[in-house]
């Protein structure tokens, strides 16, 4: 080996530990989501793209509107185009076909809130199973451990999948609480509208004063949702404690008011989006990240801390 040889390889070494060829300017990276329309996939990708920017890559969101299954065609897309990676918020057993093709491209794959599979380098997201404990129990112990619970979930995405059945399991753990339904709501339009109109149905259909105790809802939005249905029936002071999950600016400010919604966890969305896009920069540099989950730290809100 010549002296320009060993002059060469010494240089690549040197950028490659520094990521300067495998995160150089004008990489393109594509972040994908049917879920755009929740705030809290907003504030992720928002973040993402800031720390894409300060990396100087090329970011191209595609928001698939709730079609999960045309989220397959668009990981195919990307991969097929040879992006440096691809960035998904979206249940990955659902998109698998997707997966593959971008595995056999060669192309790496993150999860961003997404859920854990071989076919992810790693997934980074909040713990949901703590996040429902935190508030199921906050349920649990504001009830006495007696009385009526409505529960909205959404089992088709992973991460809040696994909140329900952690907020399954402690209310079971309390004999005197009864899970009188468990809702899944539309979420094409973010999951507000739908679930106040089942919200509503619900309170039309159990109308005494009591009937309901709480309702726990497994992100911000149903519960958000369900608040409007019971103040809207003039139910606002029976007592109905509301939480969620996220603590986005709409409910902090519903919480702020003193009124039913009492509780939420703080995802730091901020922190995911930025945690992904360092988790690409470090696997494009060369580093084998050996964590399959990656979690940013959450925390319960309540009138206590909510303006902290």
């Amino acid at each position: 080996m010549n002296r320009r040889t060993i002059m060469g390889a010494a240089f690549t070494a040197a950028m490659l530990a520094s990521g300067g060829i495998a995160h150089a300017a004008g990489e393109k990276i594509a972040v994908i989501t049917p879920y755009l329309a929740q705030p809290g996939t907003q504030f992720y990708v928002e973040a993402f793209e800031a720390k894409a920017k300060e990396f100087g890559w090329e970011v191209n969101v595609v928001d698939t509107k709730g079609d999960v299954a045309a989220a397959v065609g668009r990981i195919e897309d990307a991969a097929n185009q040879k992006v440096a990676a691809i960035v998904i918020n979206v249940d990955p057993s659902q998109v698998q076909a997707g997966l593959e093709t971008a595995k056999a491209a060669g192309v790496p794959v993150f999860g961003m809130d997404a859920g854990a599979t071989p076919l992810l380098v790693t997934n980074v997201t909040s713990n949901g199973y703590a996040m429902a404990a935190d508030t199921a129990a906050y349920v649990a112990n504001r009830l006495g451990g007696k009385g009526n619970v409505v529960m909205f979930v959404f089992d088709a995405f992973p991460p809040v999948q696994q909140r329900g059945v952690i907020a399954d399991t402690i209310f079971k753990n309390n004999p005197d609480i009864k899970v009188i339904d468990r809702i899944t709501p539309d979420v094409q339009d973010g999951g507000i509208a739908d679930s106040r109109a089942k919200m509503e149905a619900l309170l039309a259909a159990n109308p005494e004063k009591g009937s309901i105790s709480a309702v726990w809802a497994a992100w911000d939005q149903p519960a958000l949702g369900a608040l409007q249905a019971i103040e809207a029936a003039g139910r606002g002071d029976e007592g109905i404690v509301i939480t969620g999950i996220d603590a986005n600016p709409q409910a902090r400010e519903a919480i702020a008011k003193g009124g039913n919604f009492e509780a939420s966890m703080a995802q730091d969305f901020k922190g995911i989006g930025a945690t992904t896009a360092e988790a690409v920069k470090r696997h494009l540099a060369g580093e084998q990240i050996k964590q399959s989950v990656i979690y940013v730290p959450t925390r319960l809100i309540t009138s206590a801390n909510v303006k902290d």
